[in-house]
C-alpha cells in the first residue's frame, strides 16, 4: 500500500514509523530482526530501509595499500523483501543518485515492482569522503529532482529506452527529503524550499524531513513550504540523542543546531546511559508537541538500535 493511502486510512491519526540500516556484509540478518521485533507492537504501517552508496576500502598488498571500491552494506532490496515477508508490513527502499547509473536505477525499480513494493524514497545521496562536493556518477543523475522524474516517467510506462509494449507498469509512491534547517549545500532556506518544490512538481508524493531537535524549526519549515505551494504531507524525521559525541557529530555531519536546553542536560550527565535517558525524555516531549501539531507520522531514525525508540513510542502510541 502507498504511504499516501496509509495516511488517508489513518483519518487524521498520527502513525508510527521508523528507519533501519541493512546489516554489513557477513552479519546475520537476525540482528536486524532483533531490533525490529520490539517496535512491531506499535503497528508501523511502513519501514524505511536505507541504501549505502559505494565507498573505498584499502587492502594491503606487498606492504602497499591498494584502494578498492565496494559496498559495505549491500542487500537493501533483499532486506526490504525479507522484512515485507516476515512482518507483512510495507517497506520503503531508499533509491540514490550517487553511485548508480540511470540503467541500474531502472532495473532496481523494476525489481521493486516485481516484489510488490509500492513506495520508494528518492535521494541524491551523500558526497563521498574523498570528495569536496557531490560528483555525479557517470551515466547517473546529479539531482534528486531528476531521479524523481525518472520514477514518475516509469509510473507512466516510459522506460529509458524504447519498449514496444508496456502492460504492467508500476505506480510508485515517491518520497523525498526536506531540510528544516536547509541542506548543507543550499545558500538559504528559501532556496532549499524552491528545490523541494521542484521535486514535488516533478512527481514526489510526500516529504520526510532530516532530523531536528527544535520543533520550531519544523513548524516554520512547514509554514514556508505551504506558502510556497507545497501541499504534500511533510513527515517529521526524529532521532533521539544517545551519546555525548552526538553534541559534536550531529551538527558537524548534518549542519543542524542543538537547543541549549538539551546541551545543558547532556553536559550534566556522567555516563552514556544517563545521556541516552536524556535523549529519550527530550524526544518524548518533542514528539508530544508534534502530536499536538497534528503531524501525519512520527518517523524515527533508529540507526540499528531500538531500545530507546521503544521507550519513546511506549509513551505515545
Amino acid at each position: 500500500m502507498k504511504v499516501t493511502d496509509h495516511l488517508k486510512n489513518a483519518n487524521g491519526k498520527t502513525l508510527f514509523s521508523f528507519e533501519i540500516i541493512p546489516p554489513k556484509k557477513g552479519k546475520n540478518i537476525q540482528e536486524l530482526y532483533n531490533n525490529i521485533d520490539p517496535l512491531m507492537e506499535f503497528n508501523p504501517p511502513f519501514i524505511d530501509v536505507t541504501t549505502s552508496r559505494e565507498e573505498y576500502i584499502y587492502i594491503e598488498k606487498k606492504g602497499l595499500f591498494d584502494r578498492k571500491i565496494t559496498r559495505m552494506r549491500p542487500g537493501t532490496l533483499g532486506i526490504c523483501a525479507a522484512i515485507k515477508h516476515k512482518y507483512e508490513v510495507d517497506t520503503i527502499p531508499h533509491v540514490l543518485c550517487g553511485g548508480f547509473t540511470k540503467e541500474e536505477t531502472e532495473y532496481l525499480l523494476v525489481d521493486c515492482h516485481y516484489l510488490g513494493i509500492d513506495n520508494v524514497m528518492a535521494l541524491r545521496g551523500d558526497t563521498m569522503p574523498h570528495q569536496k562536493y557531490f560528483e555525479q556518477t557517470k551515466g547517473g543523475h546529479n539531482y534528486a529532482t531528476d531521479l524523481v522524474q525518472q520514477i514518475h516517467k516509469l509510473n507512466k510506462g516510459q522506460y529509458l529506452h524504447d519498449v514496444e509494449e508496456v502492460d504492467n507498469k508500476p505506480d510508485f509512491c515517491i518520497g523525498v527529503a526536506g531540510y528544516p534547517e536547509k541542506h548543507i549545500e543550499s545558500p538559504s532556506l528559501h532556496s532549499d524550499l524552491l528545490r523541494l518544490k521542484e521535486k514535488v512538481d516533478a512527481g514526489a508524493d510526500y516529504v520526510v524531513t532530516q532530523m531536528f531537535f527544535d520543533n520550531q524549526r519544523y513548524f516554520e519549515f512547514v509554514k514556508m513550504a505551504r506558502e510556497m505551494g507545497i501541499t504534500v504531507p511533510i513527515i517529521p524525521g526524529i532521532k533521539p540523542l544517545a551519546i555525548e559525541k552526538h553534541l559534536q557529530l550531529l551538527p558537524q555531519v548534518f549542519k543542524i543546531d542543538l537547543p541549549e536546553a538539551l546541551i545543558k542536560e547532556v553536559n550534566k550527565c556522567d555516563t552514556n546511559a544517563q545521556i541516552r535517558q536524556v535523549g529519550v525524555e527530550w524526544t518524548i516531549q518533542q514528539s508530544k508537541e508534534l502530536l499536538d501539531f497534528g503531524v501525519p507520522v512520527l518517523h524515527y531514525y533508529s540507526m540499528g538500535k531500538s531500545d530507546n525508540i521503544k521507550a519513546i513510542a511506549s509513551q505515545l502510541f
